[in-house]
């Protein structure tokens, strides 16, 4: 079979059972979990990688930043027979109780990006794969890890001028946090039959300064490089646990 245009793989290089990332080096950071870990493709945003874990293949694709190049790596992934899908990803914390390090286990996502609009209407929601959820619960709580499960908010962009507005309304509505990927990869991928869910490592407290919360992400704080091995090991023991 021919390779996929954006992520150059073809099916038989790829499992059916999937995490993906925004950032490619973090591809190689979740790779290195895996046993017999090779890389498959490196293009653009895309960086593919697979290996085995508990003796089943896992595959490792990075997805770059947003909704669309998300999706484009759903659709491009689907088309090679993948049927589990985890986003092992960052947020910024929209409570005051999740501090950085710690993750969210999103059981939905309010549809505030356009990429999943260009599918289907805003009432249809985002929802995710509650087996993989159970799975990554299961995993955080026998690790006595600090987490927290409920719903967050992916939309398009954090520099927009009424910020703060926005993240004071849906937290006052409960939205745990924000990221930019989890709620189309929810829509698209359940109009695509796959099951997908998503673990995100909170970077940016609550009412913190975006560009303070990015730049201590960047500088790879040990807490929150701590949170993202975390939220992989439980992402890959709730893919290869499935019933």
């Amino acid at each position: 079979m021919s390779k996929q245009p954006h992520i150059a793989v073809s099916a038989e290089q790829v499992s059916e059972k999937v995490i993906v990332c925004g950032e490619p080096d973090r591809v190689n950071r979740i790779a290195a979990l895996l046993e017999q870990a090779e890389l498959l493709a490196d293009n653009r945003e895309y960086r593919v990688m697979s290996g085995l874990y508990r003796g089943q293949r896992i595959t490792v694709c990075s997805t770059g930043i947003g909704a669309p190049s998300a999706i484009i790596a759903l659709e491009e992934l689907a088309q090679c027979g993948v049927k589990y899908m985890v986003r092992v990803g960052s947020a910024g914390a929209l409570q005051a109780n999740i501090g950085l390090g710690e993750l969210i286990v999103a059981e939905a996502a309010v549809r505030d990006e356009g990429g999943s609009k260009a599918y289907v209407a805003s009432e249809f929601p985002a929802v995710a794969c509650h087996q993989l959820v159970a799975g990554m619960d299961a995993y955080l709580k026998q690790q006595r890890y600090p987490s927290h499960a409920g719903v967050v908010r992916s939309h398009d962009s954090f520099y927009t001028d009424g910020e703060e507005e926005l993240c004071q309304y849906w937290n006052k509505h409960g939205v745990l946090g924000a990221d930019m990927e989890t709620s189309a990869l929810f829509t698209v991928g359940r109009l695509r039959g796959l099951q997908v869910a998503s673990i995100l490592n909170n970077v940016v407290l609550y009412q913190q300064d975006v560009q303070d919360g990015v730049n201590q992400y960047v500088s790879a704080d040990d807490i929150m490089m701590a949170g993202e091995n975390m939220a992989a090991k439980a992402a890959l023991y709730a893919l290869t646990t499935l019933a």
